[in-house]
């Protein structure tokens, strides 16, 4: 049943194409259910190849199927391949998992939209493109994805281009990214020149049991740790890109700009985790690359914290998420520079799934209130939405740290793989621990508790969603598509749930972000997760510290997560505007300005250099000057071709004698 790995990529290539050749025909909502479906056939396929993995013996769980030879060129062969072991396995099942449930939740939530089809096309290439990532068995292959992901995420950030902030976000996005793929494109340069090879197998040798053998372990051809840093460290600079973090994490909270599920898919499930991704698999790389270890994990605390910051001063209710995004993914590059492979993985899971419950209980809470994301001007909501405010609520419990939730487990695992690294580092994980469970206090006590602030917020009559919306052709408002609800209209409309279709997600993931931390329980002999994934990476980091240690930690980190949290219901459950928002906060969203100008700022310049400079003045004068040279040789020549007998019998005199003088000086010698 491994064979089954072909219709993880097959079902969402089939989405895209049905989408493409008919989904105008199909329209609403054939096409979302096409595009749903499709998503639905990858996961159930990711399932059975996982449950036939689960049934063979652990040295037995790696399979390398090929569908085609790619590159068969002298010393480069490359196939399309799909490289079955625990680690793409993973990826896989909650990649198209999640993504699943954020189809079902688009069909109701782009209702009336007039690019209903063609949201489900870029939806269903955007899956495409991340399991092709995931499940390439080398780095060409992988990198086909990479840019996959990032076209598919320019195209959905700018959905609704009639906005020019949506097309200034998705360029943005795009051209950020670019810069980290060079760092990508590098390596495998790097590694190309040293394996002749980019398959993960050649590359990274093999690992049994967690000992490093192979390339890695002294063999013929055995890599040294110069070569190790120099390649781990470009891979890193393509993560960072991907990932968002410090300095290129500038675009992803103007990704926003996109319609709420993309801003789901992207966060939670697809494009950024596609950084950690990388990390984890060149873990036998990193694990000899011991100062892209200390670079990693550094950049990822630092990062946690920054975004973190900015998030508590945020009042657009999907851009604080947004920095939330970011710093929870500072954490997983914490564990992964940390040597906990595992729990950083483990992260990215449980993050996966209460980052999209909060991503789709948001895009619940916009619709409710006519596409207002100002969380000042929300308020009261739990009366009215029950559904998405339990939901919601489970989520914010989960990202705070909150046992015995997911995402408890996750984050305390990647904090006692810190501490064991260094305390600095455990005390920056640690404090913006505390800040998240504060700015998610602060989050859920604008929106859904205090009074009701809507009502005086919004305008007379709002447009429709859908067409007369946002989303639509000549949208009025700088909002979302629609739900296919109409807008209240008048102040004693109220808000209210969305469809089945946006609710049955919601409960979903709500259910996943509490029961998801079981897959690596540390007690009882649960921790599944770090058996099924332990034999594809190396061991000598392993936690090494105490179980009465890791529990004081867990204390400490529960007291400050609760302190956060009780701290952000206080402030912010009876006052909009409290002495305790420190201006420095809600200026602290500026750094990201700095961060622009400081590394778009010189590539402006040198673009400016390369353009107006070196192609208008080098290259554009030395064809123009080449050009000219000719031209005045021609005219020069002319001159002599005037058909007067007298000139060419001169020349021909004059030829004569210098004819003569080079032989009389030839003879002479």
């Amino acid at each position: 049943m491994v064979n089954a790995a072909y219709a993880i990529v097959a079902f969402p290539l089939l989405g895209f194409i049905i989408n493409l050749v008919s989904g105008r025909r199909l329209a609403e909502p054939t096409a979302g259910w096409v595009g749903a479906l499709a998503a639905a056939g990858s996961f159930v396929s990711a399932l059975i190849v996982w449950v036939t993995m689960l049934g063979r013996p652990a040295t037995g769980r790696v399979s390398d199927l090929t569908i085609f030879t790619w590159f068969p060129v002298a010393g480069l062969h490359v196939n399309a391949g799909i490289l079955v072991d625990p680690l793409s396995m993973t990826m896989a099942l909650f990649v198209t998992g999640v993504s699943t449930a954020i189809h079902l939740y688009s069909i109701g939530y782009m209702h009336r939209d007039p690019g209903f089809d063609r949201f489900f096309v870029y939806l269903n290439l955007f899956l495409f493109s991340m399991v092709v990532l995931v499940l390439a068995d080398n780095f060409l292959f992988s990198f086909l994805g990479w840019e996959g992901v990032g076209f598919c995420s320019y195209g959905l950030v700018g959905f609704w281009f009639q906005r020019q902030t949506a097309a200034v976000a998705a360029k943005k996005a795009f051209v950020t990214n670019r810069v980290g793929d060079v760092g990508f494109l590098l390596a495998m340069f790097l590694m190309f020149a040293h394996f002749s090879s980019l398959n993960y197998s050649s590359v990274l040798g093999t690992l049994s049991h967690g000992q490093a053998t192979g390339l890695l372990a002294g063999a013929p051809g055995a890599i040294n740790g110069t070569t190790a840093t120099a390649i781990t460290l470009l891979l890193f600079l393509g993560a960072v890109g991907k990932s968002a973090q410090i300095p290129l994490y500038i675009w992803l909270p103007d990704a926003m700009e996109g319609p709420t599920p993309i801003s789901a898919l992207i966060h939670a499930a697809t494009m950024v985790t596609a950084g950690v991704y990388l990390m984890a698999r060149v873990a036998p790389l990193l694990h000899y690359a011991h100062t892209t270890s200390w670079v990693v994990a550094c950049v990822g605390a630092g990062t946690a914290l920054l975004a973190a910051t900015i998030a508590c001063g945020q009042d657009d209710i999907k851009k604080a998420l947004a920095y939330s995004t970011v710093s929870q993914l500072g954490y997983m590059f914490l564990a992964v520079g940390a040597g906990d492979y595992v729990d950083g993985v483990f992260h990215m899971l449980t993050h996966a799934f209460f980052k999209a419950l909060l991503f789709l209980a948001a895009g619940a809470v916009i619709h409710a209130l006519a596409d207002r994301q100002n969380m000042k001007e929300m308020g009261g909501l739990r009366k009215y939405l029950p559904i998405t405010a339990a939901t919601f609520g489970v989520g914010w419990l989960a990202i705070s740290g909150i046992p015995p939730l997911a995402g408890f487990w996750s984050k305390d695992a990647v904090l006692s793989s810190a501490w064991q690294m260094n305390k600095i580092l455990w005390a920056i994980g640690v404090f913006t621990a505390g800040l998240t469970a504060y700015y998610m206090s602060r989050q859920f006590a604008l929106v859904f508790t205090g009074q009701a602030r809507w009502n005086e917020a919004r305008p007379a009559a709002m447009p429709n969603h859908g067409a007369g919306g946002a989303g639509g052709a000549g949208g009025a408002e700088a909002g979302e598509a629609g739900t296919g609800l109409p807008a209240p209209a008048h102040a004693q409309d109220r808000p209210r749930d969305p469809t089945w279709t946006m609710s049955v997600p919601l409960v979903v993931l709500a259910i996943a972000a509490v029961l998801g931390g079981g897959i690596n329980f540390p007690a009882w002999h649960m921790d599944f997760l770090s058996r099924f994934l332990g034999p594809l990476f190396p061991t000598a980091t392993a936690i090494t510290i105490s179980t009465g240690t890791k529990w004081a930690l867990s204390v400490v980190t529960t007291a400050v997560a609760l302190t956060g949290l009780a701290l952000g219901l206080s402030v912010w459950k009876t006052a909009v505007h409290p002495r305790l928002e420190p201006s420095f906060l809600r200026r602290a969203w500026y750094f990201d300005d700095l961060v622009s100008a400081v590394v778009s700022g010189p590539l402006r310049l040198a673009a400016a250099g390369l353009a107006f400079v070196i192609d208008r003045r080098v290259v554009d004068g030395l064809v123009n000057g080449t050009a000219r040279a000719l031209g005045l040789s021609g005219r020069a020549l002319r001159r002599l071709q005037n058909g007067y007998l007298r000139t060419y019998a001169l020349g021909i005199g004059v030829g004569l004698v210098v004819l003569l003088a080079y032989l009389t000086f030839r003879v002479g010698n």
